[in-house]
């Protein structure tokens, strides 16, 4: 069972969660101004990298809040955690301190 990092309610079940979505992706500043095809590609066209990526995920059985995260798409290790409206963290330096200890399958409970 993997454990997930609330930043106000703390560790907890994975069950307890929900994803959603990329995170950090700014909403048009004037959406009646888009084309079709540029509302699709906002509302359709996501990133899917391998390795860190930040996510919004929310606490849906906890305290509902919404929250980001950076999570390893390889090997499903959230590397941090932090607010709305927090910096997103730098990934690079994540990267470099980035190991795969806590890897679901090897007992890791970050």
């Amino acid at each position: 069972m993997l454990l997930i990092e609330c930043p106000w309610c703390g560790p907890r079940n994975e069950t307890e969660y929900h994803y959603g979505g990329q995170a950090h992706v700014a909403y048009p500043e004037n959406p009646d101004a888009l084309s079709d095809k540029e509302w699709s590609e906002y509302l359709f066209y996501r990133d899917n990298p391998k390795g860190l990526f930040a996510e919004r995920w929310v606490h849906s059985v906890g305290c509902r809040k919404w929250f980001n995260a950076v999570r390893d798409t390889v090997t499903y290790e959230f590397a941090a955690v932090y607010k709305p409206g927090d910096p997103r963290p730098d990934l690079r330096a994540i990267a470099g301190n980035h190991t795969s200890t806590n890897h679901p399958s090897k007992g890791g409970t970050k």
